[in-house]
């Protein structure tokens, strides 16, 4: 049996190991061998640290009576006194129906059209006609509310092509724009006409990334393309569509402020006014900084819960989540 002794000036002592590299050494490690990609999102995060984190101080003005001249800091604490007014408020409670009415029929109405539009475009064999559908789907994307709005409303107004046309078929003019029942469905609609196109890209991508093969195996099966579509398709898109949904009902309470505030009248209030367009109402034009930061919160700390709680569920019935 032999020994191996240790050589010359490597003496190691009675009960220690050789020191091994610390995890923090090999993250360190790590991150020096891939720093060019974390270069790369280093803008990203500094936009988001500063326009996203940084304001969250801010948040403190919900629970001070808040004076303009004394600042945020020297603003004397009231404790929860804004968040008891705002849940006194029967507007509060109209505001959140009406948020959520509009989300829901968003989701309901609008989230399968991305899915459809994108099974429909991918069996779509001429390429010239594919990427000339997928230009005109994707344009009104790139057009701001502002202009969307616009030529919606010239659409839609009293005097505008749609009633133009029910008027020459003998109809009656309809009130689009200032009929509390219709007010929602324009919304939505409107909605998805401009975003459907945009929202299947990633559909698309998820499409090519499903093995050819197994369409090849479904045919040999004797299944017809609706088949194939059923039990090969949908399941490929299974898990980006889990995702989406979940970002989905984390923006519950985000209506979109932009499309409402542009589509919004007096007449269509009582329907469309949401969070969103209150928060701005309160907080810019009636100068009720306090309130409006305490409803911007509540509204922040629901769309959180409601996120977690989805990723949880989805995680819980096997499908691919978030986090």
């Amino acid at each position: 049996m032999t020994t191996t002794r240790p050589a010359a000036g490597s003496a190691i002592l009675p009960g220690r190991q050789p020191q091994r590299p610390g995890r923090f050494r090999k993250k360190y490690v790590e991150i020096w061998r891939y720093r060019w990609i974390y270069a790369m999102i280093l803008p990203t995060v500094i936009y988001f640290v500063i326009f996203a984190y940084l304001p969250m101080i801010g948040l403190q003005i919900a629970f001070k009576d808040y004076k303009v001249f004394r600042g945020m800091w020297e603003s004397p604490w009231v404790g929860f006194e804004h968040f008891e007014t705002m849940f006194a408020s029967e507007k509060f409670f109209e505001l959140i129906r009406n948020t959520l009415l509009i989300s829901f029929y968003r989701i309901l109405f609008g989230f399968p059209v991305p899915i459809i539009f994108a099974l429909l475009l991918n069996e779509v064999r001429r390429m010239w006609f594919k990427r000339s559908v997928q230009t005109v789907t994707y344009f009104p994307h790139f057009l701001s509310w502002v202009v969307f709005a616009g030529i919606v409303i010239n659409i839609l107004g009293p005097t505008g092509l749609l009633n133009t046309l029910i008027v020459e078929a003998g109809g009656e003019r309809v009130n689009f724009m200032t009929n509390p029942d219709l007010f929602r469905s324009v919304v939505v609609v409107t909605g998805i006409l401009k975003e459907f196109g945009w929202g299947a890209i990633i559909y698309l991508a998820a499409l090519s990334g499903i093995d050819p093969q197994l369409y090849e195996a479904a045919r040999v099966d004797g299944a017809g393309k609706l088949r194939q579509i059923w039990h090969v398709t949908l399941p490929g898109l299974r898990p980006v569509m889990a995702v989406l949904l979940v970002l989905s009902l984390g923006n519950l309470l985000d209506a979109g402020f932009d499309q409402i505030f542009q589509l919004q009248n007096a007449a269509v209030l009582e329907v469309g006014d949401i969070i969103d367009t209150y928060v701005y109402r309160i907080g810019l034009l009636e100068a009720q900084f306090e309130l409006a930061t305490a409803v911007g919160l509540f509204k922040g700390v629901v769309g959180l819960v409601m996120i977690v709680t989805a990723n949880h569920v989805l995680r819980r019935m096997g499908q691919r989540s978030i986090w």
